[in-house]
């Protein structure tokens, strides 16, 4: 599905009110008609077949504060990141999360 408009924030009362102005944009009824198995197909046209296993990483709660920082990174690491498309800071993030993860599993196990 290609996107034509930015992604916006808003609060779960702005969207409440901006549905009871009528300024919903959602086609609702076409949602509701939508079966699983459709929205399944259609996110996996988005997005490409969920990994097995995926749930085992799924995390529950608020995320940690971002903290900004400057760091020097490599450019061609820099550029890969950024060449898989908008939100590369985010996948950088993610990277290193798992890393530390992984290594912090390492330190429960080690003797």
């Amino acid at each position: 599905m290609q996107k034509d408009k930015p992604i916006v924030r808003a609060s779960a009362e702005e969207i409440q009110s901006m549905k009871d102005r009528g300024e919903s944009r959602t086609d609702w009824e076409r949602v509701r008609a939508l079966t699983q198995a459709d929205a399944d197909r259609l996110a996996e046209e988005d997005d490409g077949v969920l990994p097995a296993g995926w749930e085992s990483q799924v995390e529950i709660g608020l995320p940690t504060k971002k903290q900004d920082v400057h760091i020097r990174l490599d450019s061609d690491v820099l550029s890969w990141f950024k060449r898989q498309g908008p939100g590369y800071q985010t996948r950088i993030n993610s990277v290193l999360r798992a890393f530390v993860r992984s290594r912090e599993r390492a330190e429960e196990t080690a003797p």
